[in-house]
């Protein structure tokens, strides 16, 4: 790497695998050039290189004696990809390799002739690390070690060298990577002599000093033990908040436990020194379970409150009880019996109560926060705990949405100065704007406006009516910049919150800033590491960019949390699909039974069907589906009949499908008026005429979806319209324009017109029966043949 820089372009948080050839500079040249060659075709077979090298994720710098490999992913990458070197490695024994791996900055430079390169302590770490090693060791810093633990399948691999001294004097903490089919199990030559020379040290020393050296050497080695068993220490100051036990004698009354337990943990997360994990985290363990210890660990915190909620007519009970994971001991305990009226002193004393036994300090303003009292009546309160606790469940569908939509327009219309309730109403709108879970008509979009505006008037310091103004700028305008300013000025009165960086995350995926995006999402999951939704999402944008063995990862880590969830398991199905894997998406889909507000679910069950060529028996499905069609679907049930029609399609009962694509039509254009921006009900009526052969009119729909979805606006889901034209391309007799707009497609991200968070690859060209057309033209076979990226998960 070049010494001389001309100017800097950029510095960033990257993941480095150094490698060297062992006894390069003794080799001729022609062996040196041959080792060189054979290293190349190592790292260019390993699979982790090509999945980082085709999302564009990874940059390769040659060194004269090996490369440095340098991930944008995560620090799983250059781990993987350095085992995967290792065991080809094998095959070639004349190839003496050493790697080092090491997280940390990396910046992009421009040296003085002009020419790219990197440079950054990233890269200089990692060469230090790989230089304690000898032939055959992946080294890795204590740092990336640390990383590598939070997940199960990389702890018994790790073994703790302890202390290396490199280059100027300066030590690091080095931890061997093996197992028996790749790395070197020997200690190194460094700790070989240095464990040599501090025995010769001890022998010489006097009993007295050796006896001393020795008790100091025993807790040393107590204290190795205790680390390496042991996840890094909980701050004293973090907190999770259990759900509530409702004790009332009516179970519907659970909303209130519910609520009752966010308000307190929403009060708790406005104070900054304290860390307190979300409610998504928590909301998934009982009220009481008996292995505190274990949850404290997972969430990374030092302390639990645990609580419950009793309930009679306009009289309230809470009990709370606040315990130290570590020993299971109770710090602080209280009853509170109270009127409805005044409620939110508990919640207040609770809150402050926690602070002081914790010793957090307290702001002024902080202070004031967890004081407020929302709203002076406790039947727009109660109708806001309802709604809050519709907005907490994990399913993303119109059911949901629709009740928490009711119950919130009650708790304003009770009380219009509510802040709180206008701006979580605005933040259902918009979410359900943006997803589809509710139908995203200008009237939806107006009210979003109207009540993030309404909260933001009554309380210009109300750090979720920041959120709520941030969010419909974001979900409804996609004026990202404004979005952004709204989300900054929130964080600062929200500084425990997990979704001021989640909603970051959001807004740098949809601008393309796929590194920044994943930072954002890091952040997040660190606040809130059992968020399903934020989970979810980040399995989404590993979709999006086809990096499919990171996201079938996060929809485990989804599993472990709510296991047999339907969705989640469609959405790891569509990833089969999507690599051509259909016997294991079959296996996946066919114990599923997706409602219809299921959509998304119950599409990717259709879509193996037509796959597979076998449609008859999801025909049978969707028709009784369709039988009685839910209204709260809206647009969803056009949709849903747009898939009947292909799947009668490709049975062969043309008439059949053309008859449900009628209706299917009829049904969409009544919604086209009040919804003109959504893109998805443009690309179905697109689909929907060019099924039946109206030509003009499917093109006219896919240019209009394009102008209202454009790649610029959104980098995610801007490819849905264009796949849409490529579909009515090739259906429709227009190879040239359907060839091109593939073209773009396998080279973009996207998150698929079809299956939702799924992009177009080369197996799926290969199976979908919209291509059938196309097969047979030379340029469309090429596009066809190229390789998918391949989880290998089993």
């Amino acid at each position: 790497m070049s010494a001389e820089v001309k100017k800097e372009i950029q510095l960033e948080i990257a993941h480095v695998l150094f490698l060297d050839i062992v006894g390069y500079s003794k080799l001729s040249i022609n062996d040196q050039n041959r080792a060189v060659e054979e290293l190349n075709q190592l790292v260019r077979a390993s699979e982790q290189f090509q999945l980082a090298e085709a999302a564009g994720r990874l940059l390769k710098i040659a060194t004269g004696d090996g490369m440095a490999l340098v991930f944008y992913t995560s620090p799983e990458a250059p781990a993987q990809c350095g085992v995967e070197i290792s065991r080809a490695g094998k095959d070639h024994p004349r190839l003496q390799l050493r790697m080092g791996i090491h997280s940390g900055p990396v910046s992009g430079v421009v040296d003085v002739n002009n020419r790219p390169n990197l440079a950054g302590a990233g890269l200089n770490m990692a060469q230090r690390v790989m230089d304690c090693g000898d032939a055959g060791h992946i080294l890795l810093s204590k740092h990336v070690a640390e990383d590598l633990e939070e997940y199960e399948q990389w702890r018994p691999l790790l073994h703790d060298l302890g202390a290396c001294e490199v280059k100027h004097g300066l030590c690091v903490s080095v931890v061997n990577l093996y197992a028996d089919q790749f790395g070197n199990a020997t200690l190194p030559r460094k700790f070989e002599s240095a464990r040599k020379h501090r025995a010769r040290l001890r022998w010489a020393a006097a009993t007295a000093a050796l006896l001393a050296l020795a008790a100091i050497v025993a807790g040393i080695a107590m204290f190795s033990r205790y680390r390496l068993g042991s996840a890094p220490a909980a701050p004293e100051k973090s907190i999770a908040v259990l759900p509530f036990g409702n004790l009332s004698r009516e179970a519907e009354n659970a909303y209130f436990a519910e609520g009752i337990q966010d308000e307190i943990l929403t009060r708790l997360s406005k104070i900054a020194d304290l860390k307190v994990i979300s409610r998504t985290s928590t909301q998934h363990y009982k009220s009481a379970p008996e292995n505190l210890r274990e949850i404290a660990k997972q969430l990374g915190v030092a302390h639990i409150l645990e609580g419950s909620v009793q309930k009679s007519g306009d009289a309230v009970r809470v009990n709370v009880q606040l315990i130290k994971a570590a020993n299971d001991s109770h710090l602080w305990a209280d009853t509170f019996d109270r009127k409805l009226t005044d409620i939110f002193s508990v919640e207040s004393e609770v809150a402050k109560a926690i602070a002081d036994q914790l010793r957090a300090k307290l702001t002024g303003k902080e202070e004031q926060a967890i004081a407020a009292k929302p709203t002076d009546n406790p039947e727009a309160y109660d109708a806001y705990l309802r709604g809050l606790a519709y907005t907490l469940k994990t399913g993303n569908n119109p059911a949901n949405a629709l009740a928490a939509q009711k119950y919130l327009r009650e708790a304003v219309r009770l009380d219009p100065k509510f802040a709180l309730a206008w701006a979580l109403l605005s933040n259902v709108d918009a979410h359900g704007y943006l997803v589809g879970s509710l139908q995203p008509t200008v009237t939806l979009r107006e009210e979003a406006r109207q009540a993030a505006e309404t909260a933001f008037t009554l309380q210009s310091h109300l750090g979720e009516a920041m959120l709520a103004k941030g969010y419909y700028h974001y979900a409804c305008l996609k004026d990202y910049d404004a979005a952004l300013r709204y989300f900054e000025q929130a964080r600062q009165f929200l500084p425990n919150s997990s979704r001021i960086p989640e909603v970051l995350a959001y807004v740098a995926r949809r601008q393309g800033e796929w590194g920044r995006s994943e930072s954002y999402f890091n952040e997040a999951e660190r606040l809130d590491p059992r968020n399903v939704r934020l989970l979810t999402n980040q399995a989404f944008s590993y979709s999006v960019l086809r990096r499919f063995p990171e996201a079938l990862r996060k929809f485990d880590q989804v599993l472990n949390i709510i296991p047999d969830d339907v969705d989640t398991l469609a959405y790891k199905a569509a990833i089969l699909q999507a690599e051509g894997d259909l016997p294991r998406a079959a296996a996946l889909l066919a114990p599923l039974r997706p409602t219809a507000d299921h959509t998304s679910a119950l599409e990717t069950q259709v879509y193996q069907a037509i796959l597979e060529r076998r449609p008859a028996q999801i025909i049978s499905q969707l028709k009784e589906i369709l039988a009685k069609p839910d209204p709260a679907l809206g647009y969803h049930n056009g949709a849903l009949r747009f898939w009947l029609g292909w799947a009668q399609d490709v049975a062969g009962d043309h008439a059949a499908a053309q008859e449900s694509w009628r209706q299917a039509r009829s049904e969409l254009e009544s919604f086209l008026k009040e919804q003109p921006d959504n893109s998805t009900l443009l690309g179905d009526l697109a689909l929907i005429k060019m099924g039946l052969g109206d030509k003009a009119a499917a093109f006219a729909l896919s240019e209009w979806g394009i102008a209202a979805l454009p790649i610029e606006k959104d980098a995610a889901s801007g490819a849905d319209p264009i796949e849409i034209l490529a579909r009515v391309a090739a259906q429709m007799g227009e190879p040239d324009r359907a060839i091109a707009a593939l073209q773009q497609l396998l080279s973009m991200p996207g998150d698929g017109a079809l299956d939702k968070y799924m992009p177009l690859t080369p197996a799926l060209l290969r199976l979908d029966p919209m291509f059938d057309p196309l097969r047979n033209d030379p340029r469309f076979q090429k596009l066809a043949a190229a390789e998918t990226p391949k989880s290998g998960q089993k």
